[in-house]
């Protein structure tokens, strides 16, 4: 394993000891905006939505690259953050996703800075919010914005998931839904209807809704929460239900499902609500657009096998608008969301030469 990569390994830990949770990246962003000025030659700023960029100059006046990687976590704030390095691995919560993605903006400036190499057009690298939970693309749909149609490509890295590119993007659709009854006693008010015993018969029925395999849709009831005490018949209760498709007419069917199961538990005393409080789109681009295929190549090279995916990352906000758009990972890993959460530290190497070839090669060719 060469300094490079030793540097950006130790790079990722700072970044992982940090809490980020979702709307609440402001201390990592502010160690990561440090990080960028200490480089000295690059523009450094932080926008509106909390996202930190740098641009490095190019040579001339092509159009410019965008290189991403969120800021945040699905962890909340006092999570244990403490991690341990093994001879080939390290783990930690959120080490994968998305420490190892964000130190590696730092590990493709420094490999341009070793090779003296300089792009025809400006490099963009951002740390960007709102990627995980609800934050709903928050950073980077204020950099599409920003930049629009200018770029060559949007880059997006992904700690983890080496050898995988993402040129698809998964249909998300998330919702909120909201049970309430007078509540009472659980002895001499019995026979009142429940907001607990309403919302559960609802989950059930919903866990029934048949999804297709092909495109393969899928619905996750991910949280629960309600009730008062033991003793006393629930006055209020909600859920949260996470829905995702390949196609966005599956995607469609089932929320109209949903919404109708919704609409038929409301009766005498019972008082339910439906909304939504999470959405992203879909899109793609094809497999043979020059982006992909350069993709490909670099991995190849590797003596990777590369493979063509769909998923939920950045990438959905520009690939929904037909951009040239991509997720790429660096490294490999484990046990995504949880606490047991690692990477393989030797794969990092080629992940970031991955990284330099694709760049590099986007800077020149007209995409």
């Amino acid at each position: 394993m060469n300094a490079t990569t030793e540097k950006i390994l130790d790079m990722a830990i700072e970044i992982q000891q940090i809490p980020a949770p979702t709307f609440h990246e402001q201390e990592r962003a502010a160690f990561v905006r440090e990080l960028f000025l200490v480089e000295g030659d690059l523009t450094v700023e932080m926008d509106q939505a909390g996202n930190v960029l740098a641009c490095r100059k190019g040579s001339g006046e092509k159009p410019p690259i965008v290189v991403c990687a969120h800021l945040d976590t699905v962890f909340p704030h006092d999570t244990n953050l403490k991690f341990s390095r093994t001879k080939d691995r390290i783990y930690g919560a959120g080490i994968g996703d998305n420490s190892a993605g964000v130190a590696g903006l730092f590990g493709l400036l420094w490999l341009l800075k070793e090779r003296g190499v300089q792009l025809p057009g400006d490099l963009w690298l951002a740390a960007n919010v709102g990627e995980e939970g609800l934050g709903n693309l928050k950073g980077i749909q204020a950099i599409v914005e920003r930049f629009g149609r200018q770029p060559r490509a949007y880059i997006i890295l992904e700690g983890m998931a080496l050898g995988h590119i993402y040129n698809r993007a998964l249909g998300v659709r998330r919702f909120e839904i909201s049970i309430s009854t007078n509540g009472g006693h659980s002895w001499s008010d019995f026979g009142q209807p429940s907001a607990i015993h309403e919302l559960t018969n609802l989950a059930a029925t919903i866990t029934k809704i048949a999804v297709p395999r092909k495109p393969r849709t899928t619905i996750n009831i991910g949280k629960i929460a309600g009730g008062t005490s033991v003793n006393t018949i629930a006055a209020d209760a909600s859920m949260a239900v996470d829905i995702r498709s390949e196609k966005i007419d599956a995607l469609e069917s089932v929320v109209q499902e949903l919404e109708t199961l919704t609409a038929a538990a409301q009766k005498k005393g019972v008082r339910v609500e439906i909304i939504q409080i999470g959405t992203r789109p879909a899109g793609e681009i094809s497999e043979d657009h020059p982006l992909v295929v350069l993709a490909q190549d670099c991995i190849r090279e590797l003596g990777l096998k590369p493979t063509l995916n769909i998923g939920s990352t950045d990438a959905n906000l520009p690939l929904s608008l037909g951009l040239p758009a991509i997720t790429i990972g660096l490294t490999n890993g484990n046990g995504a969301h949880t606490k047991k959460e690692h990477i393989y530290t030797e794969p990092l190497q080629k992940g970031l030469e991955q990284l330099y070839q694709l760049v590099t090669r986007v800077g020149k060719t007209n995409i």
